[in-house]
């Protein structure tokens, strides 16, 4: 309902308007066609199965000490039976804190995700508002994002290739 409501606003400011400029680009787009970007993904891709194996690693020795655990709880007496369950306890808040803190909102996936990324995104942020300000552009908006989705674009409106060639690199033709 708000993508609807959006349109139509824009829709109303651009007849109201006739001197306003839109174009388009695509991001997914435009950050296929970067090396770094690619590069800083398979980076992260690498980091998180690293991070997550260590994770599956921790969770596989809780679950083995419960196993052990079971096996042995009819031999054990009541003071060993509390001082292993707290010990397979303590395991199990120490792996779930390890996963929180890797894997967390603002974990160190989260945070290396941000530092190899944001400075990919600044740029073609920066790219599109030089291309924006040369082209005397009022509005761009990113067709990827599903937030602002497009029901038509005319494709001499996409200034994607324009942003890849700003960022020093060579778009592929066949796909646009």
């Amino acid at each position: 309902m708000k993508k609807y409501f959006l349109i139509c606003i824009l829709l109303f400011i651009s007849f109201g308007t006739f001197a306003q400029k839109f174009a388009y680009v695509d991001t997914e787009y435009i950050l296929e066609h970067l090396p770094d970007y690619k590069s800083s993904i398979d980076q992260l891709n690498v980091l998180s199965q690293q991070w997550q194996k260590q994770v599956d690693t921790k969770f596989v020795e809780i679950d083995k000490m419960y196993k052990a655990y079971q096996a042995d709880q009819v031999l054990l007496t009541e003071d060993m039976r509390k001082r292993r369950e707290n010990e397979i306890i303590e395991k199990e808040k120490q792996a779930k804190e390890f996963q929180r803190k890797i894997f967390g909102p603002e974990g160190d996936l989260f945070q290396t995700r941000s530092r190899l990324l944001s400075p990919i995104q600044n740029s073609v942020t920066k790219a599109v508002a030089d291309i924006a300000k040369a082209k005397l552009l009022d509005f761009i908006f990113d067709k990827s994002s599903e937030a602002t989705m497009m029901i038509y674009a005319s494709a001499s409106y996409d200034v994607s290739n324009d942003v890849i060639k700003k960022l020093g690199y060579k778009p592929d033709t066949t796909n646009k």
